[in-house]
This record gives structure tokens, C-alpha cells and sequence, in this order.
């Protein structure tokens, strides 16, 4: 559970530690960053990434055994080491195998990992897992081409 007024605290105290007056422009900052992690960035630690690919699947038919593949799909992540944004996109291929999920699906799942305090490595190996293990996937594939902040 996130305390927003603590977190907003928190970073108006980060602010005045930098030096900066927390009134005029930076007014309110501390809540508005709040918000955002809560509400944006870090929303995926409150989703169940495999029970949302589980709901969003369905039993495969004698047609939908051929490779399925969601390129494309907009990731964002932050970086654990450094707070900083991770931005880029993902390539997620999988042979089903008792069960499919449609490119929304895959897209939300793959969301629901990325938007968290995790690493990039993890988030693909996450995903793989996951299909895998919740739907029987003969083989997977996930690839992320991110541009991470904390390295420019």
C-alpha cells in the first residue's frame, strides 16, 4: 500500500536536500510525483500480471496453433538502482500451446511487468515465464529494446 502524503513529503524534503524552495513552481510537486508513481509508474506492483494473461486467455482451436506474434507494444519501466525511466518497445512471440492470448492481452501482461521498480532483463524473463507456465506455451519469446535514462 502506497502513503502518498508520506511519499509527498518525501519528496518535498528531496527538493529542499537539493537546495530548491518547494514554493512558487515547485508548489505541490511532492503530490503531483506521488501521484505519478502511484497512479503511472509503478502501477504494475498492484496487478497480478498472470492472473490478467489467465482471465484474458482462451483454449486454443484446431486453427490458432501457429506462432503468435505482438510486436511494437510501448514499454516503460523504472530502473531500481537509479529511480529512472526506462522507455522503449517489446517483441513477444509464442507457439500456444493449450491456451491464447490475444495481442491485447500479451500487451496489458507486458505493461503490468514493465511498470514497476524492475529490471529490464527481468520483465522479459517474467513474461516468457508466464506463457509458459499459465498457458502452456510450446516456446516464447520476449525482446525489449529500451532506452534507459540512468545511461544518457
Amino acid at each position: 500500500m502506497i502513503d502518498r502524503q508520506r511519499a509527498a513529503r518525501a519528496i518535498e524534503e528531496f527538493l529542499r536536500a537539493l537546495g530548491r524552495d518547494v514554493e512558487g513552481e515547485l508548489a505541490g510537486t511532492g503530490e503531483r510525483v506521488a501521484d505519478a508513481w502511484a497512479d503511472d509508474l509503478i502501477e504494475g506492483e498492484a496487478i497480478d500480471a498472470a492472473a490478467v494473461l489467465r482471465e484474458g486467455a482462451m483454449e486454443t482451436g484446431p486453427f490458432e496453433r501457429g506462432l503468435v506474434v505482438a510486436r511494437d507494444l510501448a514499454v516503460t519501466t523504472m530502473c531500481p538502482h537509479h529511480l529512472l525511466p526506462g522507455h522503449g518497445t517489446g517483441i513477444v512471440a509464442y507457439l500456444p500451446g493449450a491456451r491464447v492470448a490475444g495481442i491485447g492481452t500479451i500487451a496489458h501482461v507486458l505493461d503490468a511487468l514493465a511498470r514497476r521498480l524492475t529490471l529490464q532483463e527481468r520483465i522479459g524473463g517474467q513474461l516468457v515465464d508466464l506463457l509458459v507456465h499459465e498457458l502452456g506455451a510450446r516456446g516464447a519469446l520476449c525482446k525489449l529494446a529500451l532506452t534507459h535514462t540512468c545511461l544518457i
